[in-house]
């Protein structure tokens, strides 16, 4: 697709981040997408910005956010000490959907994972969401562990 940039994001791309995040029906329930944005954002996004290893990538056409996910390495020691990155709050834009920018979204961050020595690349996704589901079987992922969590709020 001519004229996307994938780029890691800045400070200024944060309102186009959580209105994509907050635009679809579970993201409805738990963000809040508001003018000014909930400072808890900003908070959240200097977290991610100062630690090693973890970044917020998005996809731009003519200067517009149209989409994003955040990539995180984690080192560890199963597999030989391999590292893994995690990729979560994948979005984009709904007016841009079907335009392949989420598989762009996510050979960059595949890419990035890879030039940083991973071993694998895993997420979680809802189990509500088939055509998410759809969508990383096409670029390769397999369903091969069952994910749990436990809410701590």
């Amino acid at each position: 697709m001519s004229g996307l940039a994938i780029r890691r994001a800045t400070s200024d791309d944060l309102p186009a981040i959580v209105r994509m995040l907050a635009d679809d029906p579970l993201g409805r329930t738990r963000e809040r997408y508001a003018e000014p944005l909930p400072e808890a954002y900003r908070l959240a996004f200097a977290e991610v910005e100062a630690q090693k290893g973890n970044e917020i990538l998005v996809a731009e056409i003519e200067g517009r956010v149209v989409g994003c996910l955040q990539l995180t390495l984690i080192p560890g020691l199963t597999r030989l000490g391999m590292s893994r990155a995690q990729i979560e709050g994948v979005r984009v834009d709904e007016a841009r959907r079907g335009e392949r920018i989420g598989e762009r979204l996510f050979l960059a961050a595949i890419e990035r994972a890879r030039e940083a020595g991973c071993g694998l690349v895993q997420l979680t996704t809802d189990a509500s969401r088939p055509d998410a589901h759809r969508f990383y079987e096409r670029l390769g992922f397999v369903a091969s562990h069952v994910g749990m969590k436990l809410s701590l709020t």
